[in-house]
């Protein structure tokens, strides 16, 4: 298990962006954040910084979530980098969507809490 694990989170809500974190309260691995308020800034955030996981909403404006998905997989070098759609998008569409795309996970807003820990204790970068 890694020590440090670094998580971009795009969400235009800094509420939002807040909760997220606050799931990580309990981890024992070392978690470090990186926050964006749409794709076109987190775009930006990963020419520079190195991430473990991105935690992605849907509706932002300027990228929205499914194009900044589409983009970050067309680079080679974040094929494998697992990205969990956390939206409010509830419907199948979206969902199959997200996943045809590349999207890792999908679980949407409001977060139930343990179902959020399962999907992120199946990538094993920490200890919920």
């Amino acid at each position: 298990m890694p020590a440090g694990v670094t998580i971009m989170i795009v969400d235009d809500s800094k509420i939002m962006r807040n909760t997220v974190k606050g799931v990580f309260s309990g981890v024992e691995s070392a978690c470090s954040f990186i926050e964006a308020k749409d794709g076109e800034e987190a775009l930006a955030l990963l020419e520079t910084q190195t991430v473990d996981l991105i935690l992605l909403d849907w509706n932002m404006p300027r990228l929205s979530g499914i194009d900044f998905l589409k983009q970050v997989r067309a680079m080679e070098h974040y094929k494998d980098l697992p990205i969990i759609m956390v939206t409010s998008e509830a419907a199948k569409f979206n969902v199959i969507e997200a996943l045809k795309h590349g999207a890792t996970d999908y679980i949407t807003k409001p977060i139930k809490l343990d179902l959020f820990k399962q999907k992120l204790a199946k990538l094993r970068l920490f200890r919920m």
